[in-house]
């Protein structure tokens, strides 16, 4: 297996600008109200990035009160939804057209390897655009029979201001998922990226801008769960909260919106998926499979198949090709177009990790390969494989 060790030998790193690293309220780049910041830093030498504006309460009020005007007066819900994809569909060239600075921000941000940046995430988020463009205009409500003498229909609205809480795992695919059909449906917003990985979230709110979105529709605010996270979830004039993240933190976000204003909220949280294997199934094809399902995005994904459950009949031979696999895949610097897998996306991560790999030898499995730190600097673990684990 490679070592990472951050070396840019043998391949280029592309130069990158931070070009923007304040908050983004009513349509201007603005200081938080405290004057506070925070790091973000490149998870593949732990060596700061860039010092991003630390939105808290005051700063998500600013923000939520130029979506509520922008919602309530604005043109943005009153255009057609034709007019709106319109700007949607331009929106989306224009992340087509900075690919490789946002891949190569959402690499320095979150360790993602820069070719899968440009190959996928970033295209699949502008992808989510023109999709979501095509739907605007599509929004209908029915005309209903009734069983008397009376006129029905329904009629669909946008919910409001909504409260977006974007995960640090994939930055610009989840953006994208939840911004695309809330600017779709004539929704305004406040988005709060994760904190490790603010830099694409601040630049998606500058293309916005030049697309032409109204300000005050889209508002970024970067800052921390317990602070500018809560202020979402708990404030009264927001309409809707969607988070994405642990368990934990969304049964918190849960409360907060049932204490304050009853607003629905929508949940995607974490998990600890199972892969069955059969005997019958073909050896190489499931193997390849559970690789994929266990180590992409250097396994930061919900729905990682974490969990291996392999019939008698295969297991050894599974176990054997598996680990074969494994020792053969390439950690390093994710902008070598020759790694397989990156860093985790900060310290805190990379701790937690190695802490359950030593829960797993403490707990009496067997740890096949890997489990241990790769590299000098940076947060570079080996794929790691135990076998015996106990349910």
């Amino acid at each position: 297996m490679a070592a990472a060790n951050g070396d840019s030998k043998g391949f280029e790193v592309p130069k990158l600008e931070i070009k923007f690293t304040k908050l983004f309220i009513n349509g201007r780049f603005v200081d938080a109200v405290s004057g506070k910041t925070f790091e973000t830093r490149d998870p593949r030498t732990g060596e700061v990035t860039a010092k991003i504006a630390e939105g808290d309460k005051a700063d998500i009020d600013l923000a939520v009160k130029a979506a509520r005007e922008a919602f309530d007066h604005g043109p943005w819900p009153r255009m057609s939804g034709f007019a709106r994809g319109r700007i949607l569909h331009k929106f989306a060239d224009l992340v087509d057209q900075h690919v490789e600075e946002l891949a190569a921000l959402d690499t320095v941000d979150a360790g993602k390897l820069f070719a899968m940046g440009k190959l996928m995430d970033i295209p699949g988020g502008a992808n989510l655009l023109r999709y979501y463009a095509g739907a605007a205009d599509k929004i209908h409500g029915e005309t209903l029979k009734m069983s008397r003498p009376c006129h029905g229909y329904t009629l669909k609205e946008p919910v409001g201001v909504v409260g977006h809480i974007v995960p640090w795992n994939y930055p610009t695919t989840m953006f994208f998922f939840k911004v695309s059909p809330a600017l779709a449906a004539g929704c305004t917003m406040v988005v709060k990226p994760a904190e490790q990985t603010p830099l694409s979230a601040l630049f998606y709110a500058y293309l916005a801008k030049q697309a032409g979105i109204p300000d005050g529709v889209l508002n970024v605010v970067p800052g921390f769960g317990p602070t500018a996270g809560t202020a979402i979830s708990a404030h009264m004039d927001i309409d809707k909260v969607s988070f994405t993240g642990s368990t934990e933190v969304g049964r918190l976000v849960m409360e907060a919106a049932a204490k304050s204003n009853l607003k629905p909220v929508s949940l995607e949280l974490g998990g600890k998926s199972p892969v069955i294997v059969f005997d019958d199934a073909d050896l190489d094809t499931a193997v390849n499979l559970v690789h994929m399902a266990s180590y992409t995005n250097k396994g930061e994904i919900c729905v990682a198949g974490s969990r291996i459950y392999v019939q008698e009949g295969i297991y050894d031979a599974f176990v054997k090709k598996a680990t074969e696999m494994a020792k053969k895949s390439v950690v390093g610097d994710p902008f070598n177009p020759r790694v397989h897998q990156g860093p985790q996306v900060d310290k805190d991560q990379y701790e937690k990790v190695l802490k359950y790999i030593d829960i797993g030898k403490r707990e009496g499995a067997t740890l096949v390969t890997g489990g241990k730190p790769c590299g000098d600097n940076g947060y570079y673990i080996e794929p790691t494989i135990f076998t015996d684990v106990k349910a």
